[in-house]
This record gives C-alpha cells, sequence and structure tokens, in this order.
C-alpha cells in the first residue's frame, strides 16, 4: 500500500476521494491548513516539506479562487513535491481550460502545465462542472423574484463521487500524462437546470435569459467547458436534486 498526501482533502471533492483511498488500505495524509497533523499552506509552503516528507504520491485537489492562487499554490507543491521524490503528482481540472478564457480557467490551464513540465510522474484529469457547483449557482441567482441567466448557455454535471473514484483509480496507478475527460451523463441548459431546481426546492420564478458580450461568454456558448463525447457520468441531476435538496431549501 502507498502513503498518499491528499491536498484540498476536506473539500468536495476531497472528502469523498480521501474516504476511497482509505478504504483500500492506503496510508491517506489529509493535507490542510487547518489539519491536526498534515497541516501545511500551499500559498506560503509552510509546512509542506514535513507534510510531503515519505509520500509516494500527491493528489491535488485543492483550489482557490483568488487571481493567481492556483499558480502559487502549485509552484510551492511542485517544488516539495520534487525535494521529496514524490513518484507521482495527480491533478484535477476542468473541462475547457484551454478554451475559455475565463480567469479562474486559465490558471487551472496554467496549473497543468508546470506540473507537465515539473520533470514528475503526472496525471492530469479534466471533469465537468459538480452537481452541488450548479445547485449553489442556481440557489444565489434565485434569491430575486426573477432568475436571471445567460442565454444559450449549456453545461455538464457530474457527480462528484464518480470524479473522486476516477481518481482513486489513478492514484493508485502510474503516472498517465493527460488522461481521458469525464463529462456528465446529459447536455442541459441553464434554462432547464433552473426549472428542475426550482421544482426540486418549491419556489416559482420568473425565468429572464439575456445574452452577454465577452469572449468567455462565446466561449461557454460556444460548449468550450462540454464534453458530450465523454458523457461517462451515471448520476443525473434529477437524481442529485432528489437525494441532496428538499423542497423550500
Amino acid at each position: 500500500m502507498s502513503t498518499i498526501l491528499v491536498t484540498g482533502a476536506t473539500g468536495t471533492l476531497g472528502t469523498p476521494l480521501t474516504q476511497l483511498l482509505r478504504d483500500a488500505g492506503h496510508d491517506v495524509r489529509a493535507m490542510s491548513r487547518r489539519s491536526d497533523w498534515w497541516a501545511a499552506d500551499l500559498q506560503t509552503g509552510a509546512g509542506l516539506g514535513q507534510a510531503l516528507s515519505g509520500a509516494e504520491v500527491v493528489v491535488h485537489c485543492a483550489t482557490a479562487q483568488k487571481t493567481g492562487a492556483d499558480v502559487t499554490a502549485a509552484r510551492n507543491l511542485i517544488a516539495a513535491a520534487k525535494k521529496a521524490q514524490v513518484r507521482h503528482l495527480v491533478y484535477i481540472s476542468i473541462v475547457g481550460v484551454d478554451v475559455v478564457p475565463l480567469g479562474y480557467y486559465q490558471a487551472k490551464y496554467e496549473v497543468e502545465r508546470l506540473i507537465e513540465e515539473s520533470g514528475l510522474g503526472w496525471t492530469t484529469l479534466r471533469a465537468t462542472q459538480f452537481h452541488d457547483l450548479v445547485v449553489k449557482v442556481l440557489s444565489a441567482l434565485a434569491k430575486p423574484p426573477v432568475l436571471v441567466i445567460p442565454k444559450d448557455a449549456r453545461t455538464q454535471p457530474i457527480a462528484v463521487e464518480e470524479v473522486a473514484a476516477r481518481l482513486a483509480e489513478l492514484a493508485q496507478g502510474d503516472p498517465l500524462g493527460r488522461v481521458d475527460d469525464m463529462g456528465g451523463p446529459e447536455v442541459l441548459t441553464l434554462r432547464e437546470l433552473a426549472e428542475k431546481y426550482l421544482a426540486a426546492v418549491g419556489k416559482q420564478r420568473r425565468i429572464i435569459e439575456i445574452p452577454l458580450a465577452g469572449k468567455t461568454y462565446q466561449g461557454f456558448v460556444q460548449g468550450g467547458h462540454l464534453a458530450p463525447e465523454r458523457a461517462v457520468g451515471k448520476g443525473t441531476f434529477d437524481e442529485y436534486l432528489t437525494l441532496h435538496v428538499a423542497k423550500g431549501g
């Protein structure tokens, strides 16, 4: 069995991934800034040397919306991983980071390139948006009496548990480079998703679709963030709503 360190181990993806790896019998280090045993700060590099010492595999799930944060974290993690002679660095990225010119996506793409050029053994998996992210966005948009969404936008939500299972599989194998993307089972318009969400939580809202300007919007409209040819996910958005979203929520 291997010693595997997971960054972002207490997050949406890191939590089920950590449990899967432990269930498989690995020595898993759940790293975070607040960890009792594996406390480290990816932004400053503090504690990374100790956390990585003796680790054979790293699965990098930690992410942040702050400008430049993901790139800084990756540089610090890669430097520490090289010193610790980590055998395999596994990274979770997003479908479309090389196509859609959103700042957050561009940072993820830069991290991909840093990992590829690191000299470490590496594997990168790109996935589409998680169900819970779609719900968070729709929940925020549904607070006013009118729900406004970008016109012609679509998404392909996937169950986080399925992505965690794939990452666990990759972490237990040899470095593979960039592997096939993972997409959810269906591509849905934001209107369809909004209607499903409103029905699930028992709210009535008028939905208005408006066109937006800019290359980022066009990138999303053109489907740069979708992977219909890799619709390998099984869990649907309807199933997620039934399991996780109650009426009145």
